[in-house]
């Protein structure tokens, strides 16, 4: 290779790098780093689960997860002494987090603070909206970022309660509690549903998976058990606050047991890499405004060409019937 050859490559990497660093949704290729298995959603009896913080943590370090938010109902859970006792450096980590739990009527209002700087207190509110908007804006002013929880839940929510809110980053768009309704049902919409009526809307939310783990000790499809739906997250380094940054940045993916290899997106096209498990067999589906499918691949890496969209996201799904959920590319201001 000439100089000049070199020279062109050097700045069109330099290009690629600031157009990224802009709109992190747009980036041209994965952020540099690790990926990092994290669960954003987990009891202790500091609230209604059944186990104590240390045999939590204890539990999520034994089975390779990399980072934990304890988020107990209206309770901080202190966590300087869990990660003296269980984190390490590259290993694990335990993130501060509270689950504000609120209600307006009939309707449970669960918001996740993840990393607030303290207690957060329910907000309430006149009305559905103003319940959720008043909470969130109290988890923002606490240094948290906020995350809405299990939609379905006692059927609080439809995504028309929602258009309005303001800051919300993220939400549940699977929860591993057997009492949710994730997928919808009876005139109510999935979660995805949900989650595409926001983001057509022009809401930049960030879907997750999550446990909300109360059982430790008793197991089956009745109980809320650990293992069902996590996050992972490319990120520089397993500290709080790179994490925090590639959460807040949408450099993850949610799962309930599908691995992914690489997500990339360049200006032209999403490209999604699988890692292959056993004989299961995958099928991407990329979805875009309004939730419509925009194509179906069974090729591994699947790739999508852009044509226009204002956003785009895939769903993969397995022959085992595990799915992982990629975040939206943001095409258009």
């Amino acid at each position: 290779m000439n100089r000049a050859i070199a020279i062109r490559l050097l700045v069109g990497a330099v290009a690629a790098w600031a157009l990224a660093t802009m709109d992190p949704s747009r980036a041209l290729q994965p952020p540099p780093g690790n990926w990092y298995k994290g669960n954003l959603h987990t009891h202790t009896l500091n609230s209604d689960g059944d186990s104590t913080p240390a045999e939590v943590a204890a539990w999520y370090r034994a089975h390779r997860y990399h980072f934990l938010v304890l988020s107990d109902h209206n309770y901080l859970t202190e966590v300087e002494a869990l990660n003296a006792a269980y984190g390490g450096r590259e290993r694990f980590l335990l993130i501060p987090g509270e689950e504000v739990t609120d209600r307006f009527g009939q309707a449970p209002v669960h918001l996740n603070a993840y990393n607030p700087r303290g207690l957060v207190e329910p907000a309430g509110g006149a009305t559905l909206a103003e319940t959720v908007q008043r909470n969130v804006d109290a988890i923002r002013k606490a240094g948290g970022l906020a995350a809405l929880n299990h939609p379905n839940f006692g059927w609080a929510f439809r995504s028309q309660d929602l258009l309005g809110i303001r800051d919300l980053s993220f939400i549940e768009v699977y929860n591993g509690h057997p009492e949710v309704n994730n997928f919808g049902g009876g005139g109510f919409e999935s979660v995805e549903e949900i989650w595409d009526a926001l983001l057509t809307a022009g809401r930049r939310v960030f879907g997750v998976a999550t446990d909300d783990a109360h059982h430790f000790k008793s197991w089956g499809r009745q109980y809320s058990n650990p293992g069902r739906g996590w996050v992972m997250v490319r990120a520089s380094a397993l500290t709080t606050a790179d994490i925090m940054q590639a959460l807040g940045a949408g450099n993850f993916y949610a799962s309930t047991g599908v691995e992914l290899a690489a997500v990339e997106a360049s200006p032209a096209e999403l490209r999604v890499e699988i890692k292959p498990q056993g004989s299961r067999r995958y099928t991407t589906y990329f979805i875009g405004p309004g939730g419509q499918t925009l194509a179906k691949s069974i090729d591994n890496p699947a790739v999508y060409k852009f044509r226009g969209e204002s956003y785009v996201r895939a769903r993969i799904v397995s022959s085992s019937g595990d799915i992982a959920w990629t975040q939206p590319v943001f095409l258009k201001n």
